[in-house]
């Protein structure tokens, strides 16, 4: 699709210098090491974590005291093409394939990530090398689906991913730990409308350890509407599993009447996908014996707490786990089942845009609703709504509403590949 010769070093990224200083830029690269990797960056969606990057500069952990001097690539939801490939891994590696990367190395105890620490590598940029530790460490991950964008979810999804496999449980009298959620048990998704929560949704429906029950809450009737179109309570029962969406707000006794859905017997798995201290408290309250609360959602306060009824603790041996992303088996898991169209994370994204929309998108993006922004580095868009399509005069967005609202208005890879075809290009 794209072609470079190996003397074109030039690449556009967004770089970081500081505490709310992106800058969109075009500069050279080197030529790269025999331990290195020329790649082509074709998606890359954008997390959170970015934002809380580029808000806090120099003081976030990952990012270099000497931001400002070497600024770093941003992005680290990224999917594309192999370009050129150094010496020492050509016999591993062949330009033409495409590849994601799981972004958390922990090399040699390091903090260091691509997205957040590297000069050379992250998602939003159009060309990047990629370094000697992401290899050596197994984390360039090779990837074959038709479209890029689901490559680009692999990593958020493998945070889902990761989160159902570190819940574990115990029988009475033993301390051996099985991992995982309770095939056959009941599950609950707290503040589980949002786009996390909708994969969290896709995953429990087609995982290998699917529960009896999944119920998922949330106080926004609008996105429980989107999510039950989506993932419907029939297409649930086909999978073998009771799908219930609760609206809490409506409730007088939202504790109680979850419970009531379990005949009172309680949640063997409750994860929590908001960091609000009512909704972390009344997933404790709603736990079963040996009852697992799976903290998932990251709170940008240092001391948010909660209360937690230790009576339980003692004597249901109800228990707390918490996940802060996938690991590199949880990425593999996501890129096959995705692969195998297993689960599909489209209903993730709410909004596609090119390489231009970065930045601001980036330092608003608590302030923009909806779920997952997609970039595709290689084209100019401003930040667009996927509904905000079908009321553009634009033959070019014109001609995507037609293809989403053949697609129960989910992003898909004809969407994609009709607008990397048509886009304007930067």
């Amino acid at each position: 699709m794209w072609h470079i010769q190996p003397h074109q070093m030039k690449t556009q990224a967004v770089r970081l210098y500081g505490k709310n200083d992106l800058r969109l830029e075009e500069f050279e690269l080197p030529e790269i090491k025999d331990n290195e990797i020329l790649a082509h960056i074709v998606s890359d969606s954008i997390c959170m974590s970015s934002y809380k990057a580029a808000i806090q500069g120099s003081d976030h952990k990952r990012v270099p005291d000497n931001v400002d001097e070497n600024p770093i690539i941003i992005g680290h939801e990224f999917c594309g093409e192999i370009v050129k490939v150094g010496a020492k891994w050509q016999e591993k590696f062949h330009p033409g394939k495409k590849f994601a990367i799981q972004p958390a190395l922990n090399y040699k105890g390091s903090l260091d990530a691509p997205g957040y620490s590297y000069a050379h590598i992250g998602g939003a940029a159009t060309y990047i090398i990629i370094p000697n530790e992401v290899m050596e460490l197994g984390c360039l991950l090779e990837y074959n689906g038709d479209a890029y964008y689901y490559g680009s979810l692999a990593e958020p999804m493998s945070c889902i991913v990761g989160a159902y496999h570190a819940n574990y449980h115990t029988q009475s009298g033993s301390y051996l730990h099985t991992m995982g959620i309770v095939p056959g048990g009941n599950t609950a998704i707290l503040a589980g409308a949002g786009p996390m929560g909708l994969g969290a949704i896709d995953y429990a429906l087609h995982c290998d350890r699917k529960p009896n029950l999944l119920v998922v809450t949330d106080i926004d009737q609008t996105k429980l509407d989107r999510a039950s179109s989506i993932y419907t309570i029939e297409e649930a029962a086909q999978c073998g599993v009771e799908l219930r969406y609760i609206n809490t707000k409506e409730l007088e006794n939202p504790t109680a009447h979850l419970k009531a859905l379990t005949n009172d017997q309680g949640y063997d798995d409750v994860f929590v996908y908001a960091p609000v201290k009512p909704v972390v408290e009344m997933a404790d309250q709603i736990l079963g014996r040996d009852g697992c609360l799976n903290f998932f959602a990251g709170p940008t306060d240092p001391n948010f707490s909660a209360q937690l009824n230790f009576y339980n603790v003692h004597y249901n041996a109800t228990h707390l786990v918490g996940t802060s992303g996938g690991n590199t088996d949880d990425m593999i898991e996501s890129l096959q089942i995705m692969e195998s169209q297993t689960i599909n994370p489209s209903a993730m994204i709410t909004h596609v845009g090119g390489l231009n929309s970065v930045v601001p998108t980036t330092l608003n993006l608590p302030k923009i609703p909806g779920g997952k922004k997609l970039i595709y580095t290689n084209i100019e868009l401003d930040l667009t709504a996927l509904d905000e399509f079908a009321q553009s005069s634009d033959p070019l967005c014109i001609e995507l509403a037609a293809i989403l609202e053949k697609n129960n208005n989910l992003w898909c890879a004809e969407a994609e590949q009709f607008l990397l075809a048509n886009a304007k290009q930067i």
